[in-house]
């Protein structure tokens, strides 16, 4: 087993809501060492090189020392672990609360003390049922404890923390979206600027991170920069969970040096595909992004080697696609997803995804004409950019992925 394997999901961190349990397995210590010096915090995360793992890739130490400095002192501050994961392909975050809820409660302890929060808030997914169970008794050993008790000391107030359930909606993970949820209303994104360091819920600097991104910072605490570092291939740093589904033999969840590459999760560690199936293709970071083809096998799995693809690592969801499996079929009922999930907030969100998603199915089930084609390039064209979060773009991507790998699916011959 490679070292890295033991980060997030080797046994012995797999020790549920026993708090006890995790500081005998060394949980504690990344707050210990950041209790000791607060301000090395965020230069450390720099120095690692620890991105967002919820999608965007974003630079980790940017979001807190931009929470950090916003607000005047002493005024109120949030951070939000965002564990909303409702899209297809995606399921790491579940695994992390229901296994290794206190690895990601610590995270969020010390991003508070790093830009001086005085709220913490976990935000769940109602229907991963046994995650949420595990949270809330997780948060509950917290209260009271001497360790928290120590970081209320350095912050100087108290510290609330609470676990809040999801809408359970798809739109709810996006960040302006949570905000809304939190202060009491639907999860309808908004517009950015201002973003939610400068301005999140109530008002007050507000730090969201993905619950992948959250577990990882104890351990870079504890063991240091260069670390985190050794732990990627090439220029890639740390490690990566891969939720790995579809055609392949052991489907699954892997935790894997960032830079393995695509090859390498689905033929070794995922056993390949299944038999007498050949690889087709793979839905790369859920089904928002492009698709990548048998000619990509070799790619890197980093933020920057897969972007240099022209597609994205997004949550590190990989949906495999084998021979003969209709890859028009599979892009409608992603769309049918999409358009399920939109919010109805902006009218070309919504009637897009719903046209795309018709239009799809008319192609798919042989019923589409030439004008059919026509009309989902178009739409393809017109919607980027039209809605005030990226899901409309997101269900273009795809569309437009597909349309542009496999032309021969579509008879664009015909057009």
């Amino acid at each position: 087993m490679h070292e890295a394997n033991q980060l997030l999901l080797h046994p012995s961190r797999q020790v549920g809501a026993d708090l006890y349990a995790w500081f005998a397995a060394g949980g504690g210590e990344g707050l210990n060492a950041a209790l000791a010096d607060p301000a090395a915090i965020i230069p450390l995360l720099r120095d690692a090189g620890l991105r967002g793992m919820g999608g965007a890739g974003f630079p980790t130490w940017r979001k807190w020392e931009a929470t950090a400095v916003a607000g005047t002192p002493g005024c109120d501050r949030y951070v939000v672990c965002n564990a909303n994961e409702d899209e297809p392909g995606t399921f790491k975050d579940r695994h992390l609360l229901r296994w290794t809820p206190h690895q990601v409660i610590e995270g969020a302890l010390i991003a508070a003390l790093a830009v001086d929060a005085n709220h913490v808030v976990l935000y769940v997914n109602p229907h991963q049922e046994q995650a949420i169970a595990e949270v809330r008794k997780a948060v509950g050993q917290w209260r009271g404890s001497e360790p928290l008790g120590r970081l209320e000391k350095r912050l100087g107030r108290p510290l609330q923390m609470e676990v809040v359930a999801t809408s359970g909606r798809y739109i709810g993970g996006e960040e302006t979206a949570v905000i809304s949820w939190l202060e009491g209303n639907f999860p309808f994104p908004r517009r950015k600027p201002p973003f939610p360091a400068e301005s999140g819920v109530a008002g007050a600097p507000t730090l969201l991170n993905n619950a992948e991104t959250l577990a990882n910072v104890p351990h870079i605490l504890r063991n240091g920069a260069d670390w985190y570092r050794a732990l990627g291939l090439g220029e890639a740093v740390g490690t990566k969970l891969y939720s790995l589904s579809g055609d392949v033999l052991q489907p699954g969840l892997y935790e894997l040096p960032m830079g393995t590459s695509l090859q390498s999760l689905i033929f070794d560690h995922g056993g390949g595909m299944l038999e007498g199936k050949a690889f087709k293709a793979v839905f790369t970071g859920g089904p928002s992004n492009t698709l990548l083809t048998a000619a990509d096998l070799d790619v890197a799995l980093d933020f920057d080697s897969v972007r240099q693809r022209r597609s994205r690592l997004g949550t590190g969801a990989m949906i495999v696609v084998s021979e003969g499996t209709s890859i028009v079929r599979r892009v409608a009922e992603y769309i049918e997803f999409f358009a399920a999930g939109s919010c109805g907030q902006c009218p070309p969100c919504k009637c897009g995804t719903f046209q795309m998603a018709r239009l799809l199915d008319r192609l798919d089930t042989g019923h589409g004409t030439v004008d059919d084609l026509r009309a989902l390039q178009n739409l393809c064209r017109i919607l980027p950019g039209s809605g005030r979060c990226g899901l409309i773009d997101g269900a273009v991507t795809v569309v437009e992925s597909s349309l542009h790998t496999f032309p021969q699916e579509y008879g664009l011959a015909r057009a």
